[in-house]
C-alpha cells in the first residue's frame, strides 16, 4: 500500500472522470480502498426506507468515494500540485512541488 498524500480538509480538483475539473474540500479518506470523499462531487441518488429519523423515507443525495489518483492537490493560488515530504527542524512537513510552500 502506498502512502497517501491527500488528507482529508484539504482542497483539491478533480482531474479525470466524469467530474473532470470540479473542486471541493476531502471530506474523508478511505485508505484501505484508496480512495477519498470529495464534498458536493461524485453525488448519487439513494433511496431510503422510512425510520425513526427519517420518517417520510424518500431519496437522498450523497457523496460517494473517488478515486485518489483522479485528485490532485490545491496550492492556496488555486492550481495543481504535486505533493512532496521533507524535514523542517525535526518535524516531517508536506509541500507543494510546484510552488515549494509548505501545505
Amino acid at each position: 500500500m502506498t502512502k497517501l498524500k491527500i488528507k482529508s480538509g484539504d482542497t483539491v480538483k478533480v482531474i479525470a472522470g466524469d467530474h473532470k475539473g470540479s473542486e471541493g474540500k476531502v471530506l474523508k479518506v478511505l485508505k484501505d480502498k484508496n480512495k477519498a470523499i470529495v464534498e458536493g462531487i461524485n453525488m448519487v441518488k439513494k433511496h431510503t426506507k422510512p425510520s425513526a429519523q427519517n420518517p417520510q423515507g424518500g431519496i437522498v443525495e450523497k457523496e460517494v468515494a473517488i478515486q485518489i489518483s483522479n485528485l490532485s492537490l490545491l496550492t492556496s493560488k488555486g492550481e495543481t500540485t504535486r505533493v512532496g515530504y521533507r524535514m523542517e527542524g525535526d518535524k516531517k512537513v508536506r509541500f507543494s512541488k510546484k510552488s515549494n510552500e509548505v501545505i
